[in-house]
């Protein structure tokens, strides 16, 4: 390691333990709004979402404490000279790579947010297939009416982009435990869904339980492949190598009742529609990469 590395890493690392966020105070109380277009988005039915003693999903945690475009006050100048001293060193994009999540108490309409968060940790200097740059690890401790509700870690990558002549690789999938044999499937040109071995509910993505009713019990079936474009959007930015913007991801509704997002190609990006026709196509992007998208205006295929 250089001379100037190893002090800019000395110098990202005095950040560790220093506050990004003191005293943020969550826009809106949990309601029940939020919590129908949370559900209606990802297709959740649970009981336990609706209803006078409903409570809110434990994965919008983060939702609660977010900003909007107007941001929040409470953000600390730490954080911002963090990601200053990066963006002088060349890690000038980002990405978000990862988040956890432990949840301590129900959260319940009427409940107020409060949160603190904290520079948990920046990494040693990273080769990604992005690009050379650091793992930069944010804490927030969210609070309920001033108890504890939980903890959100959201990690990102601040990087410098690999510059070359030939088109980068596309990013590969992260594959868990608990979805692998979904992309077991998809390598078979295969689109698996789980069902649950409780309730028969379908599901997806994967999760190692059944959001119905908790059974970890589940076989899978295989998709049709027919579908409609439920919602969409075109990305423009940022402009990752491996991508040519502007182009349209969509949220699939298929044929079996659950959602997916994936590339809508097959027309241009400008001609996608909610509710057009779509069928499941399995691209292969290089030796080792393949990916199921779904084709507008022709017959997709294997």
């Amino acid at each position: 390691m250089s001379d100037g590395a190893a002090e800019l890493e000395a110098r990202l690392k005095a950040y560790e333990g220093r506050a990004a966020a003191v005293a943020g105070v969550g826009k809106d109380p949990v309601n029940e709004p939020m919590i129908r277009h949370w559900c209606e988005a990802m297709g959740d039915t649970n009981a336990a979402y609706t209803g006078p003693d409903a409570v809110a999903p434990p994965t919008m945690l983060q939702a609660w404490t977010m900003g909007g475009l107007s941001g929040h006050e409470g953000r600390s100048d730490a954080y911002d000279e963090l990601l200053g001293l990066l963006d002088e060193a060349g890690c000038t994009s980002v990405v978000a790579t990862d988040c956890e999540q432990e949840y301590l108490r129900p959260l319940r309409p009427g409940d107020e947010i409060t949160f603190d968060a904290v520079i948990e940790s920046v990494s040693e200097r990273k080769t990604t297939k992005l690009g050379i740059g650091h793992f930069v690890t944010t804490r927030m401790d969210v609070r309920a009416n001033g108890e504890p509700a939980g903890t959100h870690r959201f990690r990102i990558l601040k990087y410098a982009p690999v510059r070359t002549r030939s088109k980068a690789a596309r990013p590969r999938p992260v594959v868990n435990r608990d979805n692998a044999g979904f992309w077991e499937g998809v390598g078979r040109h295969q689109l698996l869904i789980q069902r649950c071995g409780g309730c028969g509910t379908l599901r997806f993505p994967w999760l190692p339980g059944c959001g119905a009713c908790g059974s970890p019990e589940w076989d899978t079936v295989e998709a049709s492949g027919e579908g409609t474009v439920y919602s969409y959007v075109v990305m423009h930015h940022p402009p990752f190598p491996a991508f040519d913007p502007p182009y349209a991801v969509g949220l699939i509704e298929l044929a079996e009742g659950v959602r997916i997002v994936s590339n809508v190609i097959g027309v241009p990006y400008d001609k996608v529609r909610i509710g057009m026709p779509v069928r499941l196509r399995f691209e292969r992007y290089d030796e080792e990469l393949v990916l199921p998208v779904f084709r507008a205006g022709a017959e997709g295929g294997r």
